[in-house]
């Protein structure tokens, strides 16, 4: 008989230790072990998929990229899924995650052949009710309820699927381990026969994970090194729109976002984001200001708000969403030392509108013209944009892809474009927009106050 062991391991990080521990000494998290059963590890299985080859005798396959049908998640993807390829995909519970998978199912099976969705936790009438309010009925869809690994990976070599989807990872489980299905070995070993299944059968695999009350995908970090692409769908439940966030992809950028709107017949994409994002732009409001970021390959237009006011407390507060907030503390020390302004005794709140992070360098610019606009309660031109670095002296400092930010507020319906002066003798594209040169900040404090 194999020798049965128990061990102890962390739920977040997936720490071994032959006792139970208060204070995980690997993440440092609390109350985070639990008890798992295991027997002696069996001999591994070979991963080699080919004998050794030479490097430029490999043949590339990035022209068989599969379309889902749904640009946006094709953007996100890369351009597509590839085959043998495994992605994830978090979210918070009724987030729309199980619907944009099935959607795309749906049209994969019409471009090529059968596709397997496997859940843990509906029946298939439940599925089935779900299909029927998206309008999807498509015969080459096949509906498994299954939590046994072994069981699933059997009958998809059966059925040989265009895809597989897991829903999710947290119910499914695997008979060499006794612990119960979710706990850190469960999630990993079931994570990792699914990886050896996509990578010899050349079936892509969609795997649905539960996320923790912290924003994170429940189990060990070591599933997101497992697959090859990490999807966070995020969102408020109180608001229809949706963002798709790339964390982690092998064949494409992690910068790419892509945009939904849950409605009654499922998630539709959002073909002008920019657009979306501005439409409940206040009128003769200051404190906001119009930024053209880049997120990946696409501008797309957000608007930053700041809001200054006097603190009844001793300490100011200052609190951010969508910026980095070391950032903004920097921007005020530089609006305080170069430009005048004095934020010591004032409370600061600044917000990404529509629930977008900026993590670029080049929203400076629309920073400081938001905080200024709010401290001097002057409302910015409605009709402009801002987009720059600045530097700790005050100065506005060139960025990437600034013809693309005009044309993208162009397009939208801006008139002028405040831009470092490095980047408006490079941009040729100049139609209907007046591109004005920034210096350092205190051309655009002088821009406001005029």
């Amino acid at each position: 008989m194999a020798k049965v062991k128990t061990t102890f391991l962390c739920q977040v990080c997936g720490y071994a230790s032959p006792r139970w521990l208060g204070k995980c000494p690997e993440c440092s998290a609390w109350n985070s072990f639990a008890e798992e059963t295991q027997t002696d590890h069996k001999k591994l299985a070979s991963f080699s998929l080919s004998d050794p080859i030479l490097l430029p005798d490999i043949k590339a396959d990035s022209h068989l990229r599969m379309l889902t049908g749904i640009t946006e998640l094709d953007r996100v993807l890369g351009g597509g899924i590839v085959p043998g390829a495994v992605m994830l995909i978090g979210g918070d519970p009724g987030i729309g995650k199980s619907t944009l998978v099935i959607q795309s199912l749906n049209n994969l099976a019409l471009r090529y052949g059968k596709t397997l969705y496997v859940s843990g936790e509906e029946s298939p009438g439940q599925i089935k009710l779900r299909a029927q309010r998206l309008g999807i009925s498509s015969r080459d869809i096949v509906i498994f309820s299954e939590t046994l690994i072994e069981t699933i990976i059997k009958n998809a070599l059966t059925l040989k699927p265009s895809i597989l989807v897991i829903d999710s990872i947290q119910t499914v489980y695997t008979e060499d381990i006794l612990s119960a299905p979710g706990s850190v070995g469960q999630v990993r070993e079931s994570a990792s026969k699914l990886m050896f299944f996509a990578k010899r059968q050349g079936i892509p695999v969609f795997i649905i994970g539960h996320v923790t009350k912290e924003g994170a995908i429940a189990g060990p970090r070591v599933l997101e090194h497992i697959v090859d692409t990490v999807l966070y769908f995020e969102g408020d439940s109180s608001h229809t729109y949706r963002i798709l966030r790339t964390i982690k992809n092998r064949f494409g950028s992690t910068n790419e976002i892509g945009i939904f709107e849950m409605t009654e017949e499922g998630l539709r994409e959002v073909e002008n984001p920019s657009e979306i994002l501005l439409s409940e732009r206040p009128l003769e409001a200051s404190g906001s200001a119009v930024v053209p970021t880049m997120r990946g390959t696409r501008p797309l237009l957000v608007e930053i708000q700041a809001l200054v006011s006097p603190t009844p407390f001793g300490m100011p507060r200052r609190t951010t969403m969508g910026i980095d907030p070391n950032r903004t503390n920097i921007l005020l020390a530089v609006l305080d030392k170069k430009g005048g302004m004095h934020f010591g005794a004032m409370d600061v709140f600044v917000n990404v509108a529509g629930g977008m992070k900026v993590p670029e360098p080049a929203a400076d610019l629309g920073l400081v013209a938001a905080l200024a606009s709010s401290f001097k309660d002057i409302p910015l031109s409605r009709d402009a944009v801002f987009f720059g670095e600045v530097g700790l002296s005050g100065e506005v400092r060139a960025v990437s892809h600034a013809e693309a930010r005009v044309k993208e507020a162009s397009k939208v319906g801006f008139k002028r474009a405040f831009m470092p002066i490095g980047n408006r003798d490079r941009v040729k594209y100049t139609e209907g927009m007046e591109l004005r040169g920034i210096k350092n900040i205190k051309e655009v404090i002088d821009a406001i106050s005029d």
